[in-house]
Formats: C-alpha cells, sequence, structure tokens
C-alpha cells in the first residue's frame, strides 16, 4: 500500500492488525492506520526527519535489552512477584516515586534492594521511626571553629536509590522533609539548594494492618508518588519454592550490576517518544475526570468518591501506560495499557466519602467500576 504526502511516498505498511488492538487512525491527516511515517504526519514538513515508526520500534528492540537482563538478575533471590518487578522498572523508566502496600514478610524490602543492587547505581536504606529527625535524611549545617563558617553535611538521601522502610511509621516533619526531594529533587540547607543525583527514586514501604505507632501519610505526598503498589501473598507453589531456596542461613540475597544509568536514561528518552493516540489521549482523560463526577456513569458512586484525581493523576497514567508500552518493545500505547496501569495509579488519588469507609469499600473497587463503565476506544 502506497501513500501520498505532498510528493513523498510510504511504500512500507505496518499491518496494526496483527500487533495489537489499534484505534484506527495512525495520524490525524491520514485516516488509515498504515502510513509508517507516523511522527512526520504529527508534525510539520521540516521536522519530516524525525524516526518513523520502524525506526523507534528498532531502538526499542535494541535499547530495552537491560530490562530483562534485570529482571532474571532479580528472579535470582526473589521468587514470584513479576507484578512488582514490572512495577518497579515502571517506576525507573518514569523516573517516578513508588508506594509499596502489603502485610510483612512479603519480600517488599528484598525485591528493592534486588533491583538496587542489579543496577550501577548508590544505594541508602531508612529505617523510619517515630524519633527519626530530618537532618537524619536530608543532613544539616555543622559549624567549624576553624574556619568561623557553618558547611553543609550532606544526608544519606544523596543516593541514587532510596528504601524508605515503613514511611508511615515517622512523625509529619520527617515526612515532610521528603517532600521537596521527591518533587523538586533538591534539598535545600541553609541558604543553598543541592541537586539531587541522577536518577533519584524514592521507594517506600508500609504496612497497612498495623496502625499501632504509625502516622497516616498525607494527601500531598501521596500524590507525589508514581505507583501505589499493593503486594499481595505468593501461591502456594512460589511459596514451596521460597521454602527451597530461603530455608537456609545463608540465603541468596546479593545480585550483580547488569544495567548502568546511562542505558536507563537512554530508555527513558524512547519512554518519551511512544505514541499515544488521540483517542487513547481522550479516554485517559475521560477517567480522569470520571473520578471527579463518577456519578455521570454509575449513580450510586456520587455518595462514595469524595475527591477525584488531580492532573497530575493524568499525566502519570499516560506517562506509565508509554513505560509499559515500551517494557512490551511496542512503539504506540494501547488502550490494555491504560487499563493494566490505572490501578496502581488511582488507587492512592481517590478519597473516600465516610460513607463508602462505612461501608468498607476500597479504592480499588471503586477504580475498577470506573474502568468497567468508561468506553474504551
Amino acid at each position: 500500500m502506497q501513500h501520498t504526502r505532498r510528493g513523498s511516498v510510504h511504500a512500507k505498511t505496518l499491518n496494526w492488525g496483527d500487533k495489537a488492538h489499534f484505534s484506527g487512525k495512525a495520524c490525524h491527516r491520514h485516516r488509515f492506520a498504515g502510513c509508517t511515517d507516523w511522527l512526520a504526519c504529527q508534525n510539520p514538513p521540516h521536522q519530516s526527519n524525525r524516526m518513523t515508526m520502524e525506526n523507534l520500534q528498532q531502538r526499542i528492540v535494541e535499547s530495552s535489552g537491560w530490562i530483562q537482563a534485570v529482571k532474571d538478575e532479580m528472579g535470582r533471590v526473589l521468587v514470584g512477584q513479576q507484578r512488582l518487578v514490572d512495577r518497579l522498572l515502571i517506576g525507573l523508566l518514569c523516573n517516578g516515586h513508588i508506594l509499596l502496600e502489603g502485610v510483612p514478610g512479603l519480600a517488599k524490602t528484598l525485591a528493592v534492594k534486588a533491583l538496587s543492587g542489579s543496577l550501577d547505581a548508590s544505594f541508602a536504606r531508612f529505617q523510619f521511626t517515630p524519633d527519626l529527625l530530618p537532618a537524619d535524611l536530608v543532613g544539616t549545617m555543622i559549624y567549624h571553629p576553624q574556619a568561623t563558617k557553618f558547611e553543609p553535611k550532606l544526608g544519606p538521601i544523596f543516593n541514587n536509590l532510596i528504601l524508605a522502610d515503613e514511611i508511615n511509621r515517622a512523625p509529619a516533619k520527617v515526612q515532610s522533609a521528603l517532600l521537596e526531594a521527591m518533587q523538586e529533587r533538591q534539598v535545600t540547607l541553609g541558604d543553598h539548594s543541592y541537586p539531587l543525583p541522577e536518577p533519584f527514586l524514592v521507594l517506600a514501604t508500609q504496612n497497612p494492618i498495623d496502625q499501632e505507632g504509625t502516622y497516616q501519610l498525607p494527601e500531598a505526598q501521596l500524590d507525589r508518588f508514581l505507583l501505589k503498589v499493593s503486594v499481595g501473598y505468593p501461591s502456594k507453589d512460589e511459596e514451596l519454592l521460597i521454602l527451597d531456596r530461603m530455608a537456609t542461613s545463608t540465603p541468596p540475597y546479593r545480585t550483580k550490576n547488569v544495567a548502568t544509568p546511562e542505558q536507563v536514561a537512554t530508555s527513558r528518552e524512547l519512554v518519551n517518544a511512544v505514541y499515544i493516540d488521540p483517542a487513547i489521549r481522550k479516554y485517559i482523560v475521560q477517567i480522569i475526570h470520571t473520578t471527579r463526577f463518577p456519578g455521570l456513569v454509575d449513580a450510586p458512586l456520587k455518595n462514595l468518591v469524595r475527591a477525584g484525581a488531580s492532573p497530575r493523576g493524568t499525566i502519570n497514567l499516560a506517562l506509565t501506560a508509554r513505560a509499559l508500552a515500551f517494557m512490551h518493545g511496542r512503539a504506540f500505547v494501547t488502550p490494555q495499557d491504560v487499563k493494566d496501569m490505572a490501578l496502581d495509579v488511582l488507587r492512592h488519588r481517590i478519597l473516600l466519602t465516610y460513607e463508602a469507609e462505612a461501608e468498607d469499600i476500597s479504592t480499588d473497587s471503586i477504580v475498577e467500576r470506573i474502568m468497567s463503565k468508561v468506553p474504551v476506544p
């Protein structure tokens, strides 16, 4: 199939139907899915030298090899939890922070340590306690009598991967110290701000069932987490394998470096180039809009949702869908990518009413009902 645009001929075509469900519009000028030069079609003629779909697809295949290498290396110490591993890698690709929630003993901390060991990046772990101080994380100003001046003493937060273990056990003043670091990726000490290294990710864990001696995370900080991942129990077969592998005095906890920050940076650029069709963009916006006004699609939901997702939810849903498409080796986002990421992106951004809490209705069930009502393109 040939297609002419201002004298140029696109001789090659893509069989989109064999790859994934697509909206039927490769671009908003050409009303068929066979045009391979979609990036040129999306831009003015002087930008037509940008990569084509086939070139982007090839670059994604070539640049994403480290992802499987990291998965294999983490699999040496981690049994099952594939969804957790995928979400950690998506956070790495999206340059976003992740909140892990689950009962003790589900390998949340081990998964984060295994990820840091698989990357050639620095790592620091904080065990959050009620007596922790902000200076213990970000650092402080130290007075030197000989020089008669204050000098900064940078804290351990100046590392690439930060594990905030049991983050809800720290008081509000410590949690707020993370806000600037998580959002602005810098720390202010005295009169100066110090940039944090790249990549910088906060991977936090919390226990949902133990409420004694804990401090609930404020909504402002929850919204800064790209994903909130709920970690569940392993299957019986997985637990048998855990028994065989870990029931020893020297279990395999260490992983070796199989990827570098430079590879992660290259992959992030390609994630940003993954194509999202206009119909899927509208689908994402409609999902977020429905979280704010759920009564428009399901009348009983009106009295269950106190506040919906912010525009940050829209941005993160699109970004994580791109990252998921990249991990699957695709140069375009499908509606299924959006569906797969919706729960982890939205479960901590929707506030329930007292009525919903009294009826023991979870945000997960609200998100699932909303996703079932919004039409899929």
